[in-house]
């Protein structure tokens, strides 16, 4: 018979996993999300539309689900050290043949592909692994995590536009792939896949004796983690399509304001430095929402901070057709942002709730499905707006209804298993 635990002296090692992720997705995802910057340049490089452009990174987010539902089978079979080695390595060496295309079709190749592959499963392995780390700390602890692609945004976005304004936009891949390769790779190696392998439990609990087998339940390290459901039994219940078509939603609208955001202010004659502000200020505000309000979402309750953090983002969308100033747009990026790491934080938080832990990454990766999707619609769907019709407000309206929909979505989700 177990007997109480007692929590573990000194720092807790999931602390450890959270501060690695943490740095490890503010670089991969600050990338990601510095498209934008690149955006006009690639354009005119080529000779390209806005729709080809931007059909650059909606390829990359097809193949974003596939991907991820990859990472998360490797991760639960083989644990996170090995899966962030292989994506450091991968992501590096697409910025860096990126950096070599003289063809736009090479782009499909070296960004859309090889960024997907070595990028796309981040999501999935930081929150599964983390999610294994912490119980009831888990809102803030996956928000800190979260956090660490807003706060890239913040660095990859003004440091991305000065590397650009200095060695033009091919040199700066260059340097954005030896900088992955520099920092993620030797990180990955500090990672560990859950607290059982240290014989802890989650939040740095430890078991203070066990007698007795372990039961049904799988047993690491003298620890029983709890069980979950299987990827059939996920796949039946309406929580997952649920959540699937939340991230539809999320990624529709928000990899469609990364993308488009940048272009819709200079057209407007903001210059590009200040565009790249507001975007470092909507990373630094989606980075504060996740911690703050994933810390209030374990106090005041999960799904309820979802749903505010939507109608926020909702109106944000609203606020943005109409905004026509450079303070407009700081505010937007401001409330957007925060409402956005709400979303993230409150949402994710609920999912190892709603579908267990011991199979959350290959979950995850299914729940991608969704994710890549909307991130691939998104950009184009805005493309295509403005090419057409010369304005992104139908775009942006779009983006506003997308987070409405959210919203009663997240409401109706509920537990599937007993965790």
């Amino acid at each position: 018979m177990r007997t109480p635990f007692r929590l573990k002296n000194g720092l807790f090692y999931g602390w450890v996993v959270v501060i690695v992720f943490f740095i490890i997705m503010g670089i991969l995802m600050g990338v990601g999300s510095s498209f934008s910057i690149f955006f006009k340049s690639i354009e005119g490089e080529f000779n390209l539309t806005r729709t080809t452009t931007s059909a650059i990174l909606s390829v990359s987010m097809v193949l974003v689900p596939v991907f991820g539902f990859i990472g998360g089978w490797a991760l639960d079979r083989y644990g996170p050290r090995i899966v962030l080695f292989i994506m450091g390595l991968v992501t590096g060496l697409g910025l860096v043949l990126t950096s070599q295309t003289g063809a736009a079709w090479q782009l499909f190749i070296t960004y859309s592909f090889l960024l997907a592959l070595g990028s796309g499963a981040i999501y999935v392995v930081a929150v599964s692994t983390v999610s294994r780390w912490f119980d009831k700390k888990r809102g803030r602890a996956v928000g800190i995590t979260g956090s660490g692609e807003g706060l890239g945004t913040v660095v990859m976005a003004p440091f991305s536009t000065f590397l650009m304004s200095r060695y033009g936009w091919q040199k700066a891949y260059l340097i954005l792939g030896i900088i992955v390769w520099v920092i993620v790779v030797p990180l990955s190696q500090l990672l560990k896949k859950d607290p059982y392998e240290v014989g802890s439990l989650p939040d740095g609990a430890i078991a203070e004796s066990v007698d007795g087998g372990a039961g049904d339940m799988e047993n690491v390290g003298g620890v029983t983690a709890p069980s979950s459901l299987s990827l059939l039994e996920t796949l039946k219940t309406k929580s997952f399509w649920l959540v699937v078509g939340i991230w539809l939603a999320f990624s529709f609208c928000m990899v469609m304001v990364f993308t488009h955001i940048v272009p819709h202010v200079t057209d407007i004659g903001i210059s590009a430095t200040e565009a790249a502000v507001m975007l470092s200020i909507m990373g630094g505000a989606r980075a504060v929402g996740m911690i703050l309000l994933g810390i209030v979402a374990d106090k005041a309750g999960r799904k309820r901070v979802a749903v505010i953090s939507t109608l926020f983002q909702a109106g944000a969308m609203v606020w943005l057709v109409w905004a026509n100033e450079l303070w407009m747009f700081y505010l937007f990026a401001v409330v957007y942002g925060l409402g956005n790491g709400g979303l993230f934080s409150g949402v994710t938080a609920l999912l190892g709730n709603t579908f267990g832990l011991s199979r959350l990454g290959s979950i995850l990766g299914l729940i991608e499905i969704g994710w890549g999707i909307g991130a691939a619609a998104g950009p184009v769907i805005g493309g295509l707006v403005f090419d057409t019709g010369g304005s992104y407000t139908p775009a942006f309206l779009l983006g506003a209804g997308a987070m409405a929909i959210i919203a009663v979505l997240v409401a109706l989700l509920k537990p599937e298993t007993g965790k």
